[in-house]
């Protein structure tokens, strides 16, 4: 029981201590950066299924 309590004692001096935490401008920028960079892969994606739609329609309006 003594190396569970040591353990948790341990995690939480590296939480407290030696963990740098981000600000919250930083955390707000990062944020901001990982949702526009979802939307730019999101209308990526959203182009390429258009496209290979339009495509097999094309094929498929030719063979039949």
């Amino acid at each position: 029981m003594s190396k569970i309590t040591a353990y948790f004692k341990d995690v939480q001096n590296e939480l407290i201590h030696k963990t740098s935490w981000p600000t919250w401008p930083e955390l707000t920028n990062s944020a901001i950066v990982v949702m526009v960079a979802s939307l730019i892969v999101a209308g990526i994606i959203f182009g390429m299924d258009i496209s290979f739609e339009k495509l097999t329609e094309f094929v498929y309006s030719r063979l039949y």
